[in-house]
């Protein structure tokens, strides 16, 4: 397929789509570091969101986040459906592609439940997990389901950490200056996401496990079940650094992160930039041997 299957209006509401995401990791994780430092329950998605909207400019903003979570939605859906990234038609591009379908669905979700915040429901992050388990649970095989579902979410937030080890994310962003300084941070962020999506999966395969709706629970839960633990203050603190880290990576994305099939090859990633680089310590080690 030619690179002019990407439709114009793809790429800005790509990039609407991780400013918006961006913007709801800053504000849970800015919250969950102020819990690790004063104290206080650590705030879910939802529960942040809630924050925000007591500000008198936060009710449009919550709009304004809806729209751009729905963006985040389109861009995954139309990503996955015409293969915008070149995942291809194997048995990784199938499963890559699967992922996107299913995050975008899930930011779907999450948008609808912003504009309900926003429209003055206030039902917590965590009872909406609850609730959810529940009903699923009522299913027939519904114990079955949610282990699943559990056990899927946990091999996601397995793969955010993969992905930033083997430092994956750096396909697709552009490099620059600015990419290269943020790395380390971005990296930081992915693999603290990863920590705290294992954990909701966790929840969510004990819940199935024990037929318990309430063991079920979102990051919320996660950032109180890391402060449960010894030095929990500062364990919390730094899910809590992580998590802006990950907001951070959103932010890259949106700003730097490059369409495949809507973009000049001959663009530079951080992956094309570090593949140089190692080439050319090799070369050098080589001279030094002969």
């Amino acid at each position: 397929m030619s690179k002019d299957l990407a439709p114009g209006w793809v790429v800005p509401v790509m990039r609407l789509g991780y400013s918006a995401r961006g913007i709801v990791y800053i504000v849970v994780g800015g919250l969950a570091l102020l819990a690790a430092w004063k104290g206080g329950d650590a705030e879910g998605t939802q529960g942040a969101l809630a924050q925000l909207k007591a500000q008198p400019w936060g009710t449009p903003l919550l709009f304004l986040i809806a729209a751009g979570l729905f963006a985040y939605t389109v861009w995954r859906l139309i990503c996955a459906w015409m293969d915008l990234e070149d995942r291809g038609h194997g048995v990784k591009g199938v499963i890559a592609r699967t992922g996107q379908t299913v995050t975008g669905l899930i930011h779907a979700a999450l948008s609808f439940s912003v504009v309900r915040l926003a429209l003055g429901d206030s039902s917590g992050e965590g009872g909406g997990t609850e609730s959810l388990t529940s009903k699923v649970l009522a299913m027939e095989n519904g114990k079955l389901i949610v282990m699943v579902i559990g056990g899927i979410t946990i091999c996601a937030g397995l793969y955010y950490g993969y992905k930033a080890i083997a430092e994956k994310y750096k396909e697709h962003i552009r490099c620059t200056a600015t990419t290269e300084k943020l790395d380390p941070a971005i990296k930081a962020g992915l693999i603290a996401h990863g920590v705290v999506i294992v954990l909701i999966g966790t929840f969510l395969y004990y819940a199935g496990q024990s037929t318990d709706p309430g063991q079920a629970g979102g990051i919320g839960q996660a950032f109180e079940t890391v402060r449960a633990q010894p030095y929990g203050r500062i364990l919390l603190g730094l899910l809590a650094l992580g998590t802006l880290g990950f907001a951070l990576y959103c932010f890259v994305e949106a700003i730097y992160r490059v369409v495949p099939r809507a973009t000049d090859d001959e663009i530079t990633t951080l992956a094309t930039r570090a593949k140089a680089k190692a080439r050319g310590e090799m070369h050098r080690a080589a001279a030094q041997v002969h």
